[in-house]
């Protein structure tokens, strides 16, 4: 038996389709054997709340050992995990193929949509993860949507949020007053004829948040595809189930995945390559939803042809170069590495992305930023956030001066108020949305 594994990390399918998998004593029985590993290693420790949690179980017990922890309190592990995967991806040495074949995430995973098959999920829950008929309705009234939903709104907002199970103080997302879909059928931008990757083709996945909270992000990524050649078209099937993961409801995410890459399969076959605005959906479509449905052909060529948008335009500057034109940007950009784009393990592209940019000066944080998609939001881990992410809120604090941006949009907004708690006073970055927004500002388009 080997000490460790140093060959890259593997995953096995997710065998939600077999009854098994949701059998609470094999899935109890798993959590032992997991656990148990886990507290003899402990490399984990500052990764998350769940780490910490456990490592307190054990230490508090009679035997100081997983044998006389109460298996009811597993449950408090479960539910502090994030999904980020970043135990699995950076500091797990025994994930498969080592023999231990130790898939933290995934287990947690496993516990979820065991409690969502046998108790289903809360209603609140529920209709948070409704977020395109949610986005469809609060962009038809922002206004009022986010005057309801605006932190320190009484008592409509505080009535809201106690019904939602949302914490007070957390910065909700903003929704805009028209989708990205309908801005982008009224303003497509004229493709440069003369840029080096003139001939390419993209399908932007707006994504939920991209299509109805920040559809200046996929502006912004149309605009600087077009400058380099890029004839793009904005597509939009529906989420891709990242909240209905989080929740355990693993059979729904499966019938998303195959409904949308049968959508997605025509822009495929036309030669559209497709990248998503959003890491935790360009992870989905390339790693979740292959491990949901290994057998399914066109999830499969989904996977293959799907590029993380910052990704995409690092492979433009490798293959064919980047198209001239970029002003100078000597300010600070203080870069928050997402999870969810560490987990697709293809190296830190949005610094490199950022890097095009002459005299651009990057600085990267490479931790948690503390927030976890809506687990960040709610009542019981909005603090517990805000402690995982201290210090990468202190960094940003400490800078003072130029940008801020994570490719996640939600990991941006909870990094300020993080920030805004450590030094109200002092002066701070200004909060970028994604990096793809500074390539558009250096290009000169003014809307970014």
């Amino acid at each position: 038996m080997r000490e460790g594994s140093l060959e890259a990390p593997t995953r096995h399918p997710i065998r939600w389709q077999d009854r098994a998998f949701y059998d609470p004593a094999a899935i109890e029985k798993e959590m032992h054997r997991v656990f148990d590993i886990c507290h003899g290693c402990r490399r984990c420790f500052n990764l998350c709340e769940s780490f910490p949690i456990l490592f307190d179980l054990v230490d508090e017990a009679p035997t100081q050992e997983l044998d006389s922890v109460d298996p009811k309190d597993y449950k408090k592990v479960v539910d502090e995990c994030t999904l980020c995967d970043m135990c699995f991806m950076t500091k797990c040495p025994y994930v498969p193929p080592h023999e231990f074949n130790l898939d933290f995430p995934h287990l947690m995973l496993r516990y979820r949509a065991m409690e969502a098959d046998q108790k289903g999920v809360a209603f609140a829950d529920r209709q948070l993860a409704e977020v395109d008929r949610n986005g469809t309705v609060a962009n038809i009234v922002s206004g009022a949507a986010n005057w309801v939903t605006k932190r320190g709104n009484k008592p409509v907002g505080s009535t809201f949020r106690d019904l939602a199970g949302l914490h007070p103080d957390a910065e909700l997302p903003k929704y805009a007053s028209h989708k990205l879909e309908t801005i982008a059928s009224m303003q497509p931008p004229a493709v440069n004829k003369d840029a080096p990757a003139y001939g390419r083709k993209v399908a932007i996945y707006a994504t939920c948040f991209g299509n109805y909270n920040t559809p200046e992000v996929g502006l912004a990524a149309r605009a600087v595809l077009a400058k380099n050649g890029v004839e793009t078209e904005i597509v939009y099937p529906s989420c891709c189930g990242m909240p209905l993961l989080e929740q355990g409801r693993v059979k729904e995410v499966a019938w998303t995945a195959r409904k949308v890459a049968e959508e997605m399969g025509p822009w495929i076959d036309k030669g559209y390559d497709i990248v998503p605005l959003v890491p935790s959906c360009a992870l989905m479509l390339k790693f979740e939803w292959p491990l949901l449905e290994p057998d399914h052909a066109a999830v499969a060529k989904l996977s293959k042809a799907t590029f993380d948008l910052s990704e995409y335009m690092v492979d433009i500057a490798k293959k064919e170069g980047i198209a001239p034109g970029m002003a100078e940007t000597p300010e600070l950009m203080t870069l928050h590495m997402a999870c969810h784009a560490r987990a697709q393990n293809m190296g830190q592209k949005a610094a490199e992305m950022l890097r095009l940019v002459p005299k651009a000066e990057v600085k990267v944080i490479e931790r948690c930023s503390g927030h976890g998609g809506s687990w960040g939001f709610k009542k019981e881990h909005f603090e517990i956030g805000l402690k995982v992410g201290r210090p990468v809120a202190r960094q940003v604090a400490e800078a003072g001066k130029g940008f801020v941006m994570s490719e996640c949009p939600l990991a941006g907004v909870h990094i300020a108020q993080g920030a805004d708690r450590l030094a109200p006073d002092a002066p701070k970055p200004t909060l970028v949305t994604h990096p793809i927004q500074i390539l558009a500002r250096a290009y000169g388009f003014a809307s970014a």
